[in-house]
């Protein structure tokens, strides 16, 4: 199994090349997925590295669907650019997938926020320089020497539920991981709604 290193994989993955079955779980990933590409909050830097990436949690589970690794370029997002995580480790930095498209390097950052958060069903991952300084150190904010995709992050994340008001704020910078952010909700529309309410005030 490939211990894959911006964009890049950090875990060790288990991935099964399969075809996904549409369902609603995934159209709706699709339709606010493609929303934030149009919004250049998902997309990719000059040098070809993909930046962003948008999660479901499948009903009450531990399992979630998250747009693939490196298809940040993409414009409209179809099936097979999506993953189905199945199982993952944090003590292990392990993740199991499957998909026509390996899973994203931030996977077990949102996994993070399925097990630790509560009531959290969809995670929004994006870069905007200009809402990242605004924020750093504003809302609830990782150390820097925390990198992205890594066990550290997701126990950060479970210190930072825990303990702070992440929460609450619904809203994360990492301060380790230059012009990330993650919002976080009940559904898709929450977790989209809360990160435009940022963007609305702040940019």
């Amino acid at each position: 199994m490939p211990l894959i290193d911006e964009g890049y994989i950090k875990y060790k993955i288990d991935w099964k090349n399969v075809i996904l079955e549409a369902d609603d779980f995934l159209l709706h990933l699709m339709h606010y997925r493609d929303k934030l590409k149009y919004q250049n909050l998902i997309g990719v830097y000059p040098d070809g590295i993909g930046f962003g990436n948008i999660s479901q949690r499948i009903y009450n589970s531990t399992e979630f669907y998250i747009s693939g690794t490196q298809t940040g370029a993409i414009e409209n997002s179809a099936i097979k650019d999506f993953a189905k995580v199945t199982d993952f480790s944090f003590s292990q930095n392990h993740l199991h997938c499957k998909g026509e498209v390996k899973a994203s390097s931030e996977s077990l950052t949102h996994g993070a926020f399925y097990i630790f958060g509560y009531k959290v069903n969809a995670v929004i991952h994006v870069h905007n320089k200009n809402l990242w300084n605004t924020l750093l150190g504003i809302v609830p904010t990782t150390p820097a020497h925390i990198k992205y995709g890594t066990p550290e992050m997701a126990f950060e994340i479970q210190r930072l539920i825990t303990h702070y008001e992440l929460s609450e704020k619904q809203i994360l910078v990492m301060a380790g991981h230059e012009d990330g952010i993650f919002t976080f909700g009940e559904s898709l529309q929450e977790a989209y709604n809360v990160l435009m309410q940022y963007m609305d005030l702040y940019i």
